[in-house]
């Protein structure tokens, strides 16, 4: 490693973590959000009326898009951990790199809502699109670990990014709006105006979290212990990476509750229509009006920024499945009571449920910045970047899971395409999927969140014994706790730990050498 760069700005913390640092480091998640959600509401259309692309056409684009965004997000992880070996990654950050590389590539934002193109040109332009934003978000996303191993300056930095993400979500269907009534619904200039205001917004936003963030140094004694036992790169090495993250425990419990959770809400937003219109017999402005009270997560999420701060993730997961567990039998009771006021009760069960679901979400990406710590402890290695591209990985390959599924069941139940009024068959079905369906995958994370450990007390236990190791320790004189937290959270027993054996002789070795 090359000393002359330890003092570099991205490698040198600026002070303690405040509201600023970390609004600093969130605000790239507007990218994050507001891309996702663009792209989500508006680009399928716009590919259909404006593109001049079947919707055939417009699905494939999206479908092989996020089959490559998930192969890009799991390469993306590995090469970020390992571009500390490079000249190019100890100038200028293994993940900051990435960020100051992301700026001028964002543009390609830009190009996608160019009309009159060919089938070509927009599935290349957005594969460029999801290979950048892969690329800026995955070292991202390692920041929080990187910066601090202090709880409390984690749960500021991952809070403020998902309040971030909230607001970009709103300005996603806001900022469109507007544009529309400016200058017209009938033609592609507004879709492509958005493109270039969003694409400035997110490189601005890249370039503020660049500046305002820093990374650890991996010095000479970190590489050598990093180096030990690694194989060269490959297709396979990268893979045995990559499961081998499975191997922790609180990991293993993090992703079924991520997953299972997740997928719950994407059921949610896949029948929630259908049973507004085909079941209540409201409009689908009715529908939309309650879909838009996820302008409460913004609030929610600042709530839950505080609240992670004095209470455990098992506790915030159990009092966000708990709230969505009532509104699910809101749903169901609603479904079947009729009563005269059922727009009013629709709203009512609609901030219920829009309580807990930000709720649910805030967790697992605060929970992430102190999962790689209890791998370091068992493995000796910094491995955030490919934690980040395993949980991302999972979850793009997921995403479209529900609403296949809930396309399947409808069908199955006889539901009728175009159709308002249906048959019993799939109105029943439709009431199931979203009370007992969402019921049934919430129940799963419920009872998995009741087991997840790991809290702001035994993390530090993990961090103090890290550092002792560092330090010249011996893990003989490991305390009883410590070999207790240890085997709770990893799933691995101390004794078993061969990575810090004669690690201080090692380290003096090194420095001796140099």
């Amino acid at each position: 490693m090359n000393e002359k760069y330890r003092n570099s700005r991205i490698y040198t913390p600026r002070g303690k973590i405040g509201l600023g640092r970390a609004i600093g480091f969130g605000v790239t998640d507007l990218m994050g959000g507001g891309a996702v959600a663009i792209v989500g509401a508006w680009l399928l259309f716009f590919y259909t009326t404006y593109a001049g692309l079947s919707a055939t056409q417009g699905a494939s684009i999206l479908a092989i898009a996020k089959l490559v965004d998930a192969v890009t997000s799991l390469v993306m992880g590995n090469i970020t951990d390992q571009l500390y070996r490079t000249r190019i990654g100890q100038r200028f950050g293994r993940r900051h790199f990435f960020l100051l590389i992301g700026i001028p590539a964002i543009f390609v934002f830009a190009a996608l809502w160019v009309d009159g193109m060919g089938y070509w040109y927009y599935l290349t332009t957005y594969l460029l699109f999801e290979i950048v934003v892969a690329m800026v978000l995955i070292p991202w996303e390692t920041l929080p670990t990187e910066m601090t191993t202090d709880y409390v300056e984690r749960t500021k930095l991952s809070s403020a990014r998902l309040v971030m993400s909230g607001l970009a979500t709103f300005l996603a269907t806001f900022v469109p709006g507007q544009l529309f009534r400016l200058l017209g619904e009938n033609s592609a200039t507004p879709y492509l105006v958005n493109g270039f205001i969003f694409a400035m917004v997110f490189a601005v936003c890249i370039a503020i979290s660049w500046g305002t963030t820093w990374e650890h140094f991996v010095d000479a004694d970190e590489a050598a212990l990093l180096d030990e036992g690694q194989e060269k790169f490959s297709l396979v090495a990268a893979m045995k990476d990559y499961l081998s993250t499975l191997r922790i425990k609180s990991f293993r419990k993090q992703l079924v509750i991520y997953l299972f959770s997740f997928t719950s809400m994407d059921t949610w937003s896949a029948v929630f229509v259908y049973y507004v219109v085909s079941v209540l017999g409201r409009d689908s402005s009715v529908a939309a009006n309650i879909s838009s009270l996820s302008f409460l997560g913004i609030f929610v999420t600042m709530f839950c920024g505080y609240l992670f701060t004095k209470i455990t993730a098992r506790q915030l997961w159990s009092i966000a499945f708990t709230i969505v567990l009532a509104s699910s039998a809101g749903w169901w009771l609603l479904s079947t009571t009729s009563p005269s006021n059922t727009t009013t009760w629709l709203i009512i069960i609609g901030v219920i449920y829009q309580i807990g679901r930000p709720m649910y979400v805030f967790v697992p990406w605060n929970v992430f910045p102190f999962i790689p710590d209890v791998d370091e402890m068992v493995t000796g290695h910094k491995r955030a970047g490919v934690f980040a591209a395993v949980m991302t990985f999972v979850r793009k390959s997921t995403v479209a899971l529900a609403t296949m599924i809930v396309g399947v069941l409808l069908d199955a139940s006889g539901y009728v395409e175009g159709q308002t009024a249906q048959i019993a068959s799939a109105q029943n079905m439709i009431v199931t999927i979203l009370s007992l369906g969402v019921a049934a995958l919430i129940l799963i994370a419920f009872g998995t969140a009741l087991t997840f450990k790991l809290t702001r007390e035994t993390h530090q236990i993990i961090v103090d014994e890290i550092d002792r190791l560092k330090s010249g320790g011996s893990p003989a004189d490991a305390t009883d706790e410590t070999k207790k937290v240890v085997k709770e959270l990893s799933g691995v027993d101390y004794d078993s730990i061969r990575v810090w054996d004669n690690y201080g002789a090692r380290a003096s070795a090194n420095r001796a050498e140099e």
